[in-house]
């Protein structure tokens, strides 16, 4: 029986992610409001009443697939909780911290850099959209602002910067407007965009980029 219900629970979880990764093609190919729920039901090959099912309805479907995208799984352990963002805080020195945090973000931007955009457009004209994410707190910026804290006290930081300084700095060089322009708009394979990354904020923040010019 309990091997039964393992199966069954693998069963609904691969459903359930089908249809999220239909879903994300789809809102991202077409638009929230352009694309269907029958047209993402036959994408991921399942009836559209296993979409209400599941989901409820679109909007659910949607934040959904954006927290699935954020975090690579559909795992409930925030982004701080994860293995990633643990090696940013523990790493010993400035650079080290940075690189695991441009590493990291560069993976998170894969996912969910093409899928903001979207929730953008999206949330400009449907209230509804809005409402899934009712804080006024940026999340994205609480975890930036939690690695520069960590990254202004490690070796190798500039002295002068303070960690809001450096939180701003790091929060507009990583942000997905940006990814998009260097790997979509002009073709930049994603390796480069992050060797690109870390260098500037690298020349920005690290005592070693500093210009020694007077």
């Amino acid at each position: 029986m309990t091997e039964v219900k393992g199966k069954r629970g693998d069963k609904a979880r691969e459903t359930r992610r089908r249809i999220i990764d239909a879903a994300a093609d789809l809102f991202v190919e077409q638009g929230y409001g352009a694309t269907k729920l029958q047209e993402i039901a036959d994408r991921a090959g399942v009836a559209v009443q296993t979409i209400y099912f599941v989901f409820r309805n679109k909007p659910t479907l949607l934040k959904e697939l954006v927290d699935v995208a954020i975090a690579g799984d559909d795992d409930p352990v925030p982004t701080m909780d994860r293995p990633w963002f643990a090696e940013v805080t523990t790493a010993p020195t400035a650079e080290s911290a940075l690189a695991a945090l441009v590493t990291g973000t560069r993976r998170t931007l894969e996912r969910v850099a093409a899928i903001d955009e979207m929730v953008r457009a999206a949330a400009a004209t449907n209230p509804e959209i809005r409402e899934l994410w009712p804080q006024r707190t940026n999340p994205r910026y609480t975890v930036i602002s939690t690695a520069a804290r960590a990254l202004t006290e490690k070796p190798g930081a500039r002295p002068a910067l303070s960690a809001t300084e450096v939180a701003d700095i790091v929060y507009a060089l990583l942000s997905p407007e940006l990814f998009l322009v260097l790997t979509r708009d002009r073709a930049w394979p994603p390796d480069k965009w992050e060797r690109w990354a870390y260098d500037t904020l690298c020349s920005q923040l690290m005592v070693s980029g500093q210009d020694s010019s007077p």
